[in-house]
């Protein structure tokens, strides 16, 4: 009988909502693998429930190649990028080494992509490729600034993603930039609106409602639209 278990690959799972999108996939019936860039204590706790967990640096090709390699013939219906970095981020623009700002737009907008195109075969037909944007990412929305390299970084990934959509036209996956809220991580600190949990199931939720879609959208975690 054909597997009718569906797969998830989740790219930055080492903490955060990464971490909390390999649980919340799991407990709703999914394979995963996710993915560490180094130690990573509760992803790892994760593998004795029946997650993979790889190790793989998104800015490093070789090591994306590696992992292809190691994932051999198996197909996806979900290739989620969440991979990020946030570097100085509460500082203006003039007061950022530039060196910041390669790193930050290399991780953050060029990587995933480029992890894309080593893996969009592996997705299935119907599958759903998703980066984890941020609604920092809309240029409409940019009325008070601030967060600008970060900001700046995921404006970009938008617009990768939406040049990949379009050279890849005739695909049979859908794309999705999502907007995971204000989330209590390390990154998005102590006094966000949400907890790990409660995001996660949201862009779950999301994530399992497109299925089959081959479209492009920038969304929310509660599947509401967001302005490019």
């Amino acid at each position: 009988m054909p597997d009718s278990q569906k797969h998830a690959l989740i790219v930055g799972a080492s903490r955060g909502i990464g971490l909390g999108l390999a649980e919340t996939f799991l407990r709703r019936g999914w394979q995963v693998t996710a993915t560490r860039r180094g130690p990573a204590p509760s992803l790892e706790r994760l593998a004795a429930e029946g997650v993979q967990v790889e190790t793989v640096d998104i800015d490093d090709d070789a090591a994306v190649a590696a992992l292809h390699g190691r994932l051999g013939h198996k197909r996806f219906d979900l290739i989620f990028v969440v991979a990020g970095v946030l570097i100085e981020a509460d500082r203006p623009l003039s007061a950022v080494s530039r060196a910041v700002h390669a790193k930050v737009y290399l991780t953050n907008a060029v990587s995933p992509i480029l992890f894309a195109e080593a893996f969009r075969a592996r997705l299935a037909p119907g599958g759903t490729l998703a980066f984890m944007s941020s609604v920092l990412g809309s240029v409409a929305l940019n009325t008070e600034g601030g967060w600008e390299n970060y900001r700046a970084s995921k404006a970009a990934l938008n617009t990768h993603a939406r040049s990949f959509a379009a050279r890849h036209a005739d695909r049979d996956f859908g794309v999705l930039l999502l907007h995971p809220g204000w989330v209590a991580t390390d990154m998005g600190g102590e006094g966000a609106d949400l907890d790990v949990a409660t995001s996660a199931a949201g862009l779950a939720d999301v994530i399992e409602a497109r299925a089959g879609r081959t479209d492009l959208a920038f969304l929310d975690y509660r599947g509401e639209t967001l302005p490019w």
